[in-house]
């Protein structure tokens, strides 16, 4: 390891034949580790030489650990999974050659070359190719199996990482292919692998790293190309029996195709009447499609042994996969489900599509004569509710339930302003948030989620939602927005900290509505005795207090009032301090109940003005 460093620090060279050294290393799948570089003591600079034969996706990789554990080997690259895509624990930072264009990470094309932090999701992308000295860009194919060179180049006084891609016998173009102007000592610990990943997924393929060079404050020698190894699948030379044996195996595949299609025709003309026909909305998600048989298998028979829930929309229950041993939860839609077929695609439209920790991860979905079943990961702890309301012998205590909060937080805040489109979830409540294992709360439940573009106002005319958790406006207008999400979310959090539901019908007047009750709580100078009583009281009070209040400004009557959730983040994580006039605000609440033009607005806007209280959203963000 001494000798690493050495290499690292420019104290010592690497060998001239290192190339000879390397020879033609192949990256068939998975991480795989080179060396181990310091964090970034000044400018880096990296190049190699490789060949990629067929369509998968590999890429250069900074990595804190040489064995990365739980990862999917497919389309997250033997880097991520589905749940820790963007933790900023990862510390990874990757730069990627995709020939897949796979549309839930935003790929620009099946041929480019990007930046990743964190996430397969690129920073910056490029289409592959370089530019000439006149600016004329010039395709490349980095299937084609022509051997390239890549340069990875850091430049840590600027904070710039370029990117550079050329074939091996055009010299090393002035202008890289694509920048990335951003600081990466963040992302970069103490001690770093340096290495290579790749993935295939069903497809056959390869990568050949021909030769490789490296360098810390400096550019990286340049590789010689006399000395590079010849690449095992390509021009290599076919005496006549490989060509015989190869003519044989293509006529034998012939015939066996033939007869594989010729059966597959009669068994699909025999059980014509069984298939069902694909709609238009199932060709996009055609490949999530499970079978009944195997639903049905993983169910023990959808028995009631395995009933995980039931509500509206029908029953859920819970399987394990016949191949994978993988747990689910498969939802079974009711035939007499108020929403439907709606709900339905609605669900398979919407969160098919989004990959985030704190979300519920569909897996696929199945139809069958009319019965609508959805297969999502398993939450082995259940809904929030339980916990809160019919677990007497498993209680949370408060650091639980603060975490709980942020997850829903984070979840929400990725569905209001950092997806591609806005996704009003329209139905936020103790029983759509699900917990892990180690519980990790997940929102859940998409039946009533409606899509709009960021800056356009939904369309929607009826009311959505539960009883307790429906905004004003909402109930009035029927129009849902990012702010009637944002004021469900607030009673959620009153009810967590609480320990009760949002409306008690037999409770006095004073306590029948939760947030009433806290805010005369409050304004009587003792909002801590709304606190759960399974709560200990010791060292939380700051935090309490800070759940409670932001519960009440969330939840606001007056939307223009309302944070939003960027905004809640920031309170939740100490960044930002709610004003010293709250309690001011909240009480004037009574006096804008009727005040049409704020509460009827889709979202917060820049500024409004509350009776004689002025509140702006550079407030909201950063205190007095």
């Amino acid at each position: 390891m001494s000798s690493v460093m050495q290499f690292l620090d420019g104290v010592a060279t690497l060998p001239h034949n290192l190339l000879e050294l390397v020879n033609a290393r192949k990256i068939d799948g998975g991480f795989d580790a080179l060396g181990e570089a310091t964090e970034s003591p000044g400018d880096s600079s990296n190049t190699f030489s490789s060949v990629m034969t067929e369509s998968f996706v590999s890429a250069f990789v900074l990595c804190p650990t040489r064995g990365l554990s739980n990862v999917d080997p497919t389309q997250y690259l033997g880097l991520f999974n589905s749940s820790n895509m963007g933790d900023p624990s990862n510390h990874i930072v990757a730069v990627e050659l995709d020939t897949v264009q796979t549309a839930e990470f935003n790929d620009i094309d099946a041929n480019h070359v990007g930046i990743d932090i964190n996430s397969v999701v690129s920073e910056v992308a490029s289409s592959a190719g370089y530019f000439m000295d006149d600016g004329t860009f010039v395709n490349l194919f980095l299937s084609s199996g022509e051997p390239m060179q890549v340069w990875i180049e850091y430049d840590s006084k600027q904070k710039q990482l370029n990117v550079t891609l050329h074939p091996l016998h055009v010299s090393k173009p002035k202008n890289p292919l694509l920048s990335l102007q951003k600081d990466l000592s963040p992302y970069i610990l103490e001690f770093m692998y340096v290495g290579f990943s790749s993935s295939t997924g069903i497809r056959t393929s390869s990568h050949y790293i021909l030769g490789w060079t490296f360098k810390i404050n400096g550019t990286a020698p340049d590789i010689d190309t006399s000395h590079l190894p010849e690449v095992p699948r390509f021009d290599q030379p076919k005496d006549q029996s490989e060509k015989g044996v190869l003519a044989v195996s293509l006529i034998l595949s012939g015939i066996t195709m033939l007869i594989v299609l010729i059966l597959g025709l009669w068994l699909f003309l025999k059980r014509k009447k069984l298939l069902e026909v694909l709609e238009d909305w199932e060709v996009q998600f055609g490949p999530h499609r499970f079978a009944y048989k195997v639903l049905h298998t993983a169910t023990k028979g959808f028995k009631e042994t395995e009933l995980l829930g039931k509500g509206g929309f029908g029953k859920v229950f819970k399987g394990t996969l016949p191949v994978s041993n993988i747990e689910i939860a498969v939802k079974m839609v009711s035939h007499d489900s108020r929403q439907g077929m709606r709900e339905f695609i609605a669900e398979i439209a919407t969160i098919g599509r989004l990959r985030h920790p704190n979300l519920v991860r569909l897996l696929g979905y199945c139809r069958r004569k009319g019965e609508l079943y959805l297969v999502y990961d398993c939450m082995p702890k259940g809904s929030l509710d339980k916990f809160l309301y019919h677990h007497h012998n498993e209680k949370l205590d408060w650091s639980e339930r603060f975490k709980i909060i942020k997850d829903v937080a984070a979840g929400l805040y990725y569905l209001h302003q950092q997806w591609v489109q806005v996704i009003i979830h329209r139905d936020i409540k103790p029983a759509n948030i699900l917990l892990d294992g180690s519980m990790n709360a997940k929102l859940g439940d998409f039946g009533l989620a409606k899509l709009c573009d960021h800056g356009i106002d939904p369309q929607t005319s009826y009311v959505a939602g539960t009883l307790g958790y429906i905004s004003p406006e909402l109930s009035r207008t029927g129009k849902a927005s990012t702010s009637s999400d944002v004021f469900a979310f607030g009673v959620v959090m009153l009810e967590i900290a609480c320990g009760r539901k949002p409306v008690l019908p037999r409770a006095s007047e004073s306590e029948m509505v939760l947030t009433d009750w806290v805010l005369e709580c409050w304004e009587n100078g003792d909002i801590m005795q709304v606190l759960d009583q399974n709560i200990e009281q010791e060292n939380i009070e700051e935090q309490v207090m800070l759940v409670l209040k932001l519960g009440l400004l969330c939840s606001h009557p007056v939307v223009a009032i309302r944070p939003n959730m960027s905004s809640v983040i920031q309170f939740l994580d100490s960044v930002a301090q709610l004003p010293h006039n709250l309690l001011d605000i909240m009480s004037a609440q009574e006096l804008n109940r009727g005040n049409e033009n704020l509460s009827e607005e889709a979202d917060s806007p820049e500024s409004s003005s509350v009776a004689s209280l002025t509140f702006t959203e550079s407030f909201v963000s950063h205190g007095r």
